[in-house]
């Protein structure tokens, strides 16, 4: 039976850590020649390369995130197993790794996320934001658990993946009470000229605003337009324009901001999907947000 050489993976772990070869040196106190030749130990006994190059960084390869991920469970094990032997017992937490789109808006992924917090059993969650297709890379090498994303993968895609529909909901204008409270007597013709905060470009709700706006022969005076959604709303707390949320979120954007509400359409639906490999969800995280997400989109129908 072939065994792992454990020493290899702790200083392949630490330069994925670090970044680079260079800074491991400093983190263990070794020679670069040494954490060199350990490294190409471990790839030729993997038999497959763990890091490429990229400026003068290592980043992972697919193999190498699929390695770290069982590195880091491994070695949080180890610091377990310390903590128990000099009293101090824990319960070891599963591990729930999250990809998020970057287009969502930030206290919907809390809401649909907050489950897991509840979870009876104690759990790590670990979020990533990037895009999508940087996201189903991640996710084909093992390195999520589940994406969330206002849109399906199609099946054209490369990734062998499944989408799962998690709810939707119409969407909710907000803007300072007085603003809205001026919109709100002749909606929505009256968001023809009124100052506008947009998403950018590229995102769902961008474009399903942007038809419903020529479909009711709307032009808003675009003020702005932002990749991060918190961004947007504090501009419109700030009194800059009107913008758009999900009517799921709409009770939490009104409290935490002190913004009102404008207007509602049902035209607009915003949809929200959990793509994993699992055809049938079966990661005890995964099932738990499926769950909760869809009591969540129940009670905004509502």
């Amino acid at each position: 039976m072939e065994w792992l050489n454990y020493h290899h993976l702790y200083y392949f772990w630490t330069v994925a850590k670090e970044g680079s070869i260079a800074r491991a040196c400093g983190k263990l106190n070794l020679a670069q020649p040494t954490i060199s030749g350990q490294l190409r130990q471990l790839e030729e006994s993997i038999g497959a390369k763990l890091f490429m190059k990229s400026g003068r960084n290592l980043v992972l390869t697919d193999t190498g995130h699929l390695v770290n991920r069982y590195a880091e469970e491994i070695f949080d094990a180890g610091r377990e197993l310390l903590d128990v032997l000099q009293g101090r017992p824990r319960g070891r937490p599963m591990r729930f790794l999250v990809g998020v789109s970057d287009v969502l808006p930030k206290l919907m992924v809390f809401r649909i996320l907050q489950a897991v917090l509840k979870m009876p059993e104690p759990v790590r969650l670990v979020c990533y934001e990037d895009d999508t297709e940087g996201l189903l890379l991640k996710l084909s090498s093992h390195g999520l658990d589940m994406i969330l994303t206002d849109a399906p993968v199609p099946a054209s895609a490369r990734t062998r993946t499944f989408n799962h529909d998690l709810g939707s909901c119409g969407v909710t204008f907000c803007a300072t009470p007085g603003v809205a409270g001026g919109i709100r007597r002749n909606f929505p013709a009256s968001l023809d000229g009124a100052p506008f905060l947009l998403p950018v470009e590229g995102s769902v709700l961008r474009r399903s605003l942007e038809q419903w706006f020529d479909r009711n022969h709307i032009r808003p005076s675009i003020i702005g337009e932002f990749e991060d959604s918190a961004l947007l709303k504090v501009f419109g707390q700030a009194g800059a324009g009107v913008f758009a949320i999900p009517s799921a979120v709409e009770k939490d954007v009104q409290a935490q901001y002190g913004v009102a509400v404008a207007g509602r359409t049902g035209q607009i639906v915003e949809r929200f999907y959990a793509v994993s490999v699992e055809r049938r969800l079966k990661h005890p995280a995964v099932v738990a947000v499926s769950e909760a997400a869809q009591l969540l989109f129940d009670a905004a129908a509502k």
